[in-house]
């Protein structure tokens, strides 16, 4: 691609990864606190974009240049960048899950639960923990959590989060099993909001033999997918 097409290229990269970090289709790929680089990112090879046509504008107006014309075939180039604008990618989910090992670890420390009222946790604080402190505080509460649905061969449930390092490209899931009221049909990938009771009861993982808890189920309803579906608690 000649210089003109070069910077095309990029103006239109950079537009994307302003309109990504501008709304929160950036959340698809990367965690929260990157917010920043990606905008930079974008005005970054915006500013290229414009400083590679001015200078090229300016090359073509002290001389005249007899390139060969480039083949129109390399501006499909330009399609994968109008689809990242245009198509937001689904987060990762049940698929994924359950075809990955639980990545639950163990937390430097928990924070202060309240004294009364429901407890409401993340996934992964909740199966830390579950699983590491072995359910200090939440027995006897009432506790509320939120995740999609992960059904593994036998059919038997699961309420994942998907946890990220850095991005989408590391995500892995940390799991909890449904015990207790679990709602007779359930959709793969829909969202619960979980309210049921600590339970003594593990499993360990087929994929990778680690720990997943249960949560004894007393009520479960859908809820939309949260804007952002990954969860960065697990490693803070």
């Amino acid at each position: 691609m000649n210089r003109q097409a070069q910077s095309a290229v990029l103006f239109v990269l950079g537009a994307a990864l302003l309109h990504a970090g501008l709304t929160d289709l950036y959340l698809r790929y990367v965690k929260a606190g990157l917010r920043p680089l990606v905008l930079a990112a974008g005005a970054v090879l915006i500013a290229t974009a414009l400083a590679t046509a001015w200078y090229e504008w300016r090359a073509r107006a002290k001389e005249e240049e007899h390139a060969h014309r480039e083949p129109r075939v390399s501006w499909l180039l330009v399609l994968p960048l109008f689809a990242l604008i245009l198509v937001a990618p689904p987060a990762l989910g049940s698929y994924s899950a359950m075809r990955t090992g639980t990545a639950l670890q163990q937390s430097y420390g928990y924070a202060k639960l309240p004294q009364s009222g429901p407890l409401r946790l993340g996934l992964a604080d909740y199966a830390g923990r579950a699983v590491y402190e072995h359910g200090q505080g939440l027995d006897g509460r009432q506790i509320v959590i939120t995740g999609f649905v992960a059904l593994d061969h036998s059919g038997a449930p699961y309420l994942v989060r998907m946890a990220l390092n850095c991005c989408a490209a590391d995500a892995q899931p940390v799991k909890v099993g449904l015990t207790g009221q679990i709602p007779p049909v359930l959709k793969p990938d829909g969202w619960l909001q979980v309210t049921g009771t600590y339970t003594a009861k593990r499993t360990k993982d087929t994929v990778n033999g680690g720990p997943i808890p249960y949560l004894e189920v007393t009520q479960a309803k859908p809820v939309p997918t949260p804007h952002d579906p990954y969860d960065e608690t697990w490693n803070n």
